[in-house]
């Protein structure tokens, strides 16, 4: 039976020390996706970067994110979880500090390259480590992830707003310094992990891509990542706030939204009307806001509330979907997500700059029917290839030790 058909088990919060160890430093990691939303406009203002520039932050971190997740499972197959979670985590410290210490916005763009770098190598392995080490199964293994990264998402602006107010760096060098802490958590609680039995080659991600039903998800998820990003990326901009705390707020409240549907509203949708139809109207309902941004985009209100509310659908997406990539094929579930995570990174990176770029060149609405169109588009395509998404993985649990310690995921 799949996990998507049982409730979740009793004991959710019963975990090892180790599982909380790798749970604290997958928040601090994904705090690291919306840290720079409410310093974007003083890095524009004060480094004297256009809009498009400014938004090269994201696409340099998704863009190398998204390449690294073909290096990844070659990476943890080799040295195995716990080291690679340690890599991850000293390359997140040393670029982020690098940041803070830049002088450009060039320099920022590089080292954010290197930080999505050190990123894709942690959350490639992180919910691996929890899927082995959590009780409950997948089930509960997929929320306590989910939980950390709507946690993150939500906590990353609210500090960014709060280390802002004192200098753009300030959030920069807070993560080095957050990420130093996780780093030491994980060496001291974290027991030493078993290198897979199978060693993972760089080209099975591509190949897995292959199969019809995983790429149906990933060309969603590429597209549906246009509309996430633009959401993101775009609104501190369109919204013109100048205080680093307020626009923090704004994205606190958006990722508060997040958290709370990964964890409390996607599994009681998915056992009541199945995974397509959620997904489905998620993506439908996410689309009416991002367009409804663009009309009224120079309403702060509309743009606010339109925010906030998307963190909502966007939380029941992404709970959905990570499940269904890890049961659709018949690759390993490590592979599957790989080649998920690299395909629909790389459409975020994408969107980011096209966001910039529309918003520079043309109007403020336009990255909005941008992020709409291609949310919508996204929906097109789950719908044709709504035929392929049959259920291959029936149990709750990775097959093998080398599955478990390989799965890899990160939604952002």
């Amino acid at each position: 039976m799949s996990s998507s058909d049982t409730d979740v088990k009793p004991g959710l919060l019963k975990q090892p020390i180790a599982v909380w160890a790798v749970a604290f430093a997958a928040v601090v990691s994904f705090m690291g996706i919306g840290l720079v939303d409410p310093i974007l406009p003083a890095i524009a203002g004060q480094l004297g970067a256009t809009k498009a520039q400014t938004l090269l932050l994201f696409t340099s971190y998704l863009g190398i994110t998204g390449l690294a997740m073909l290096l990844t499972g070659w990476v943890s197959s080799r040295f195995g979880a716990k080291k690679t979670l340690m890599t991850g985590l000293v390359l997140i410290v040393v670029f982020a500090a690098l940041a803070g210490s830049s002088g450009s916005i060039g320099e920022i763009v590089g080292f954010r390259a290197g930080w999505g770098l050190g990123n894709s190598l942690f959350i490639a392995t992180a919910l691996a480590t929890i899927v082995g080490a959590a009780s409950g199964g997948m089930a509960n293994a997929i929320i306590l992830y989910e939980a950390a990264l709507g946690l993150g998402i939500a906590t990353g602006p609210l500090v960014g707003g709060l280390l802002g107010e004192v200098s753009w760096r300030g959030p920069f060098f807070g993560t080095a310094v957050l990420m130093a802490i996780a780093f030491v958590a994980i060496v001291t609680l974290l027991p030493a992990t078993p290198k897979p039995a199978v060693k993972v080659s760089i080209t099975d991600p591509i190949r897995a891509l292959g199969h019809k039903g995983l790429r149906t998800v990933a060309s969603m998820a590429f597209l549906y990542n246009f509309g996430f990003f633009t959401l993101l990326a775009y609104t501190p901009f369109a919204l013109e706030i100048s205080s680093p705390i307020r626009l923090g707020l704004v994205f606190f409240g958006w990722g508060l939204c997040l958290a709370i549907a990964s964890v409390a509203i996607a599994p009681r949708l998915q056992r009541r009307f199945g995974t397509v139809p959620v997904v489905t109207a998620m993506l439908a309902l996410f689309a009416v806001v991002l367009l409804l941004e663009a009309v009224f985009v120079h309403d702060k209100a509309v743009l606010v509330v339109g925010t906030i509310v998307a963190g909502l659908f966007l939380g029941v997406n992404n709970t959905i979907v990570t499940e269904l990539v890890m049961e659709v094929s018949p690759v390993p579930r490590s592979t599957a997500s790989a080649a998920y995570s690299f395909v629909r990174f790389i459409g975020g990176a994408i969107a980011a700059w096209a966001a910039g770029e529309l918003g520079e060149v043309f109007t403020d609405w336009s990255p909005f029917v941008l992020g709409g169109v291609g949310v919508l588009v996204g929906l097109v395509v789950l719908q044709s290839g709504r035929h392929h998404l049959v259920v291959v993985h029936d149990d709750p649990a990775p097959h093998t030790p080398a599955e478990a310690q390989a799965v890899t995921a990160g939604d952002a």
